[in-house]
């Protein structure tokens, strides 16, 4: 009777518990392990399904968003619904209506906009290209949050990255298509 008593404490949890000490990298013995494993992909679902994984740094769930050259690193949390970029409103940031809405997209799709703090650090491009940095970053931070949000964001297009960027001049050439004016003679 004894011998089929468990060993560990990972093995005595109840499923879910086990899941989470193997992801905290806290797993038991080898033996404990192989249990662990099978159950491993179905509850970590459970775990990733609502709140991320946990909010690994200091209570924030992270994301980043590139567009052509501007890099936004997105900390997003629930709150009263603070939105800073650099340290400045987003309404000072942004002057522009078009961009100023285009970064709270995300949020307004997911109906999160007043319900979550973001802060945002942002450097490089132009302010086209940084609100929609802005907004991949933040999309890419609530589905870190909550997963079931993220195909509302990708039905939108906000979880797809935009690649376009400014072509390479050419030699011999005006520009990257532009030619010389062409002189006959």
């Amino acid at each position: 009777m004894e011998e089929n008593t468990p060993n560990t404490e990972a093995e005595s949890a109840p499923e879910g518990a086990a899941v989470e000490d193997l992801t905290l990298g806290q797993a038991g013995d080898t033996a404990g392990a192989a249990v662990e494993t099978a159950a491993a992909p179905a509850a970590r679902r459970e775990i990733n399904y609502i709140h991320g994984e946990a909010a690994k740094k200091y209570g924030w769930w992270w994301g980043t968003g590139r567009r052509k050259s501007a890099v936004a690193r997105v900390r997003v949390r629930p709150g009263t619904g603070v939105f800073k970029i650099n340290g400045r409103e987003v309404d000072e940031y942004f002057t522009e209506l078009r961009d100023r809405a285009y970064a709270t997209a995300a949020l307004q799709v997911t109906e999160m906009l007043g319900k979550m703090d973001v802060q945002v650090n942002m450097h490089g491009g132009g302010y086209a290209g940084q609100a929609g940095a802005v907004l991949l970053g933040v999309a890419r931070a609530l589905r870190t949050y909550d997963c079931t949000l993220e195909d509302v964001l990708r039905e939108n297009g906000y979880m797809t990255r935009d690649s376009r960027r400014v072509e390479r001049k050419k030699y011999g050439q005006r520009g990257a298509r532009r030619r010389f004016q062409f002189s006959k003679r």
